[in-house]
């Protein structure tokens, strides 16, 4: 049986009219509440899965934690499972020594929830400037054996990395260019105006003068 501070929460998260902002604004509201996080997380919905990552106590995050939180997303389709993640990690994850310590143990674990999630951090370090290593060789020798045949929630994120690394460190930008044309992902992807391709030789080449790298 729901609490009444959690049945209050679902009625606002059931609301049609519901989005991302009004997500994010509950949450803003509630600030911390691990309590109520784990009482939305089990409705099994996505909208208070999203809000519940938000307002979790990053210090109760484990490996057992992050564990059961990838085998509960299974049932969400893929967009979903990718908000839910990437929500998590810019959220939580990049918030403490400990739980970035846990995300970079991921890059094999059998989740791709959690795969992705290994190397939508690396890229992101390289997005914002906190490398706190140089394991880019390493990284893009993973990725040359791996991508073609990822699961395309991880490949996005692989994709992501390999761009950032291409932008950010000229030294491995020819590897990396190499890696989009032999692959071939995104090549053919639609485009909006005004928006980067995902297509690697394009994505560098266009961050990097945006960069002046």
């Amino acid at each position: 049986m729901l609490s009444k501070q959690a049945t209050e929460v679902l009625v606002k998260l059931r609301d049609e009219n519901i989005l991302m902002g009004g997500v994010k604004k509950l949450a803003k509201s509630i600030k911390k509440d691990h309590e109520l996080a784990m009482e939305l997380w089990k409705t099994k919905e996505y909208f208070p899965r999203l809000l519940s990552v938000l307002i979790l106590d990053k210090k109760e995050i484990t490996q057992e934690f992050a564990d059961k939180l990838a085998y509960d997303i299974k049932d969400h389709d893929e967009k979903q499972r990718n908000q839910i993640v990437d929500w998590l990690l810019a959220n939580q994850l990049v918030k403490s020594a400990k739980t970035m310590a846990l995300t970079e143990t991921w890059m094999d674990h059998e989740s791709p929830a959690l795969r992705r999630t290994y190397w939508f951090y690396q890229g992101r370090l390289r997005w914002t400037g906190k490398i706190p290593k140089d394991n880019a060789t390493e990284l893009l020798d993973k990725i040359e054996t791996d991508l073609e045949n990822e699961e395309p929630e991880v490949q996005w994120a692989m994709n992501f990395c390999v761009g950032w690394i291409g932008v950010y460190d000229p030294k491995h930008r020819k590897r990396s260019v190499a890696i989009g044309e032999k692959v071939g992902l995104y090549k053919d992807e639609h485009v909006s105006r005004g928006c980067t391709p995902n297509y690697l030789p394009e994505f560098i080449r266009i961050e990097s003068e945006k960069a002046g790298t």
